[in-house]
């Protein structure tokens, strides 16, 4: 299964991304680690992008599309893939479709996590992180794994909260980027249901983001 991910920031989207990779071997692969990699190796493509993050610039389509394509083509990727993160706009959104298409790489699934924006921003601002382990779940905004007052609710440490979670600006800015249904990430993935409905040869999956973890995850796994 070749599968394209979206959801808000605060959705779960990475958490049920993690969970297909395990349960079905399915690399997922995030676009800022394709940055980072390609920099990080000193390729051609990275190096080009290196030029436009260090000027504070967003790197242009026709670099990083041939780097996701690039990673898609490899041989850990010839059974299925997860990408997550890219495109983030329409016109990514038909740039990639036009590129997976000139490639000969099908897209069989899009997978939309909907959550209300409110909701979505209480989840990043109401995490927190305990001392002894970040994987424990802690979040004030979350009945189910609410802590215990100020300590963890797994193992009884200090929590802590992280400088990012609680701006809520930077917060509100990359929200507006992905609840943009005219032009934003909202409707890079409508362009995909559209084609859904129009092709028959993508399957569209909605899920909601409000119930926990193993819920979802229960109604994804259902649905693929």
């Amino acid at each position: 299964m070749n599968i394209l991910f979206f959801g808000p920031n605060g959705s779960g989207k990475g958490t049920q991304g993690a969970i297909l990779k395990d349960k079905y071997y399915t690399p997922h692969i995030e676009s800022g680690a394709i940055f980072r990699e390609n920099i990080s190796g000193g390729t051609a493509l990275g190096a080009k992008a290196k030029e436009y993050i260090d000027r504070g610039d967003l790197v242009p389509d026709d670099i990083t599309i041939p780097m996701i394509l690039d990673r898609l083509q490899r041989d850990d990727c010839k059974d299925g893939w997860l990408l997550d993160g890219f495109p983030r706009n329409k016109n990514q959104a038909i740039k990639l479709d036009e590129s997976l298409r000139n490639a000969g790489i099908s897209l069989d699934i899009v997978v939309e996590i909907i959550l209300d924006r409110e909701i979505a921003k209480n989840r990043i601002m109401g995490r927190r992180l305990c001392v002894n382990d970040n994987n424990h779940p802690n979040n004030i905004y979350i009945d189910v794994i609410k802590p215990d007052g100020d300590k963890c609710r797994v193992c009884g440490g200090e929590l802590t909260k992280r400088d990012d979670d609680q701006d809520e600006s930077a917060i509100g800015k990359r929200h507006d980027i992905y609840y943009d249904a005219e032009v934003g990430t909202l409707a890079s993935a409508y362009y995909f249901r559209d084609l859904a409905a129009k092709e028959g040869k993508i399957k569209y999956i909605t899920l909601d983001g409000e119930p926990s973890v193993k819920e979802v995850t229960a109604e994804l796994v259902s649905k693929l």
